[in-house]
């Protein structure tokens, strides 16, 4: 270990961190309006029926995984009864499934936004950036899975990589644990950090969005326009209801 595994194991993920949380809480103060994801389904909807899903469902897939890999520890789910071979089939299994629809449906994305003339002048540089840092740590998560489980022969990230993920929340990260990890899997780390030290300032921000105050908001009322007009008077000249 030496200043540089400091600095991208101690450093950089706590600058990420405080990016990340004060950035939302600037975004949602100074740019309520711009919270949005910028819809482009009125300009194509063919490609965004297939990519979308893809993608949405799999990185949900991706997020859960990540979720119970780095925060639950390895103990647990052996005090459960989940042996390391079958977490470890599961996991690589559920793993590249989910990499694969996931990878899959960005690039749809990505090509439909490319080629269909209206999404691409809606296309901003920040889109662009943020597509691009989306793209290399999905490619990198699926790389460092596949050529450390499938192809190599095997490597158990929680016995490394999930300590420390956890110990920066402890307030004592060690960055011993990552200094030996295999290289795929710290530049994984590394560009998820990137992703999210830019996450508020892009159209990522609609993930922590839910629609609650739907459920306390008024009914809108559509009324249908009657083809007679209304009253006993006809109506002047000029003042015709519209059909």
């Amino acid at each position: 270990m030496n200043a540089l595994d400091v600095v991208l194991w101690v450093v950089a993920p706590y600058v990420a961190l405080t990016v990340f949380v004060l950035g939302h809480v600037w975004r949602y103060r100074y740019d309520k309006f711009g919270w949005t994801t910028r819809s482009s389904q009125m300009y194509e909807s063919r490609l965004l029926r297939i990519g979308s899903p893809l993608f949405h469902f799999g990185i949900l897939v991706v997020l859960l995984g990540h979720i119970g890999g780095l925060v639950i520890p390895k103990s647990w789910t052996e005090a459960a009864g989940v042996s390391e071979h079958a977490y470890h089939v599961v996991a690589v299994v559920l793993g590249t499934i989910a990499g694969v629809a996931t990878l899959g449906g960005l690039a749809i994305l990505i090509y439909r936004r490319r080629t269909v003339g209206p999404v691409f002048t809606a296309t901003t540089r920040n889109d662009k950036l943020m597509y691009a840092v989306l793209a290399v740590a999905i490619v990198l998560g699926l790389a460092a899975t596949v050529m450390a489980n499938i192809v190599g022969g095997g490597y158990d990230y929680r016995t490394t990589i999930s300590p420390w993920f956890r110990s920066i929340f402890y307030f004592q990260p060690d960055p011993a644990l990552m200094a030996g990890a295999p290289l795929l899997f710290r530049l994984h780390a590394l560009s998820a950090l990137v992703l999210f030290a830019i996450w508020p300032f892009t159209r990522l921000v609609h993930m922590l969005t839910a629609p609650v105050g739907y459920l306390t908001r008024p009914y809108v009322v559509y009324r249908s326009r009657d083809e007679q007009p209304t009253g006993s008077r006809a109506p002047r000249r000029g003042w015709e209801p519209s059909r």
